[in-house]
């Protein structure tokens, strides 16, 4: 099976060399499209396959990501483990609410209550987002098996006491992250890109102050 950066960079997903704007916020010059790789099914599909094969000798009962990107992982993980362990894993989704934090909605946090859950993500950066994915389904009386994530950017960085659980990864992309005032790029002048990422939001929220 591909690794899931080759499996990225072959349908254009992977851009370096640019001046990005994360979600953190924090600043670096490679970016993982990971809207690029949901329109391609066959691939997403092989990308899940790799991260559900890396828990067929785990109990999961279900999976749950955050949205939006991680609706698409949920359904698909548990598509994969679901047919691998030849029984249904449910697949569901967070939700963020009006202070940022995770919910789960829809009465899925009923679905999960009790269950052994795999908590999915495609990308992370600092891993912030992932924790609360991991608190919530905890609130909701959810046993947090692992955390699996598509691509880390950040081992060093980025693990198991970041996100709160067990964590693992399909694969690593390193890709250096700095704030705004000792990004390299912002020094050097250099453009931000605004075609992906948070570049456009960053900008405009700066052209208010």
């Amino acid at each position: 099976m591909a690794k899931v950066v080759d499996i990225l960079k072959k349908i254009g997903a992977v851009i370096t060399d640019d001046h990005f704007v994360y979600t953190s916020g924090k600043h670096g010059s490679v970016y993982i499209n990971k809207d690029a790789l949901y329109p391609h099914t066959k691939e997403t599909s092989e990308v899940c396959r790799a991260m559900a094969e890396m828990f067929k000798d785990k109990d999961i009962e279900a999976v749950v990501g955050p949205a939006l990107g991680g609706i698409i992982l949920s359904q698909w993980v548990a598509h994969h483990l679901s047919q691998i362990k030849g029984k249904e894993v449910f697949g569901v989704y967070t939700e963020k609410d009006e202070t940022d934090n995770q919910v789960l909605r829809r009465g899925y946090d009923q679905v999960i209550k009790g269950k052994k859950v795999l908590v999915v993500e495609d990308l992370t950066t600092t891993g912030g987002s992932v924790k609360k994915v991991v608190d919530t389904v905890r609130q909701a009386g959810a046993e947090v098996i692992a955390v699996c994530v598509m691509v880390n950017r950040d081992p060093v960085n980025v693990n198991e006491s970041t996100v709160g659980a067990p964590f693992v990864a399909a694969d690593v992309l390193e890709a250096q992250a700095f704030d705004e005032a000792e990004c390299p790029f912002c020094k050097q002048n250099r453009p931000i890109n605004t075609n992906v990422g948070h570049g456009k939001e960053y900008l405009a929220k700066k052209a208010q102050k």
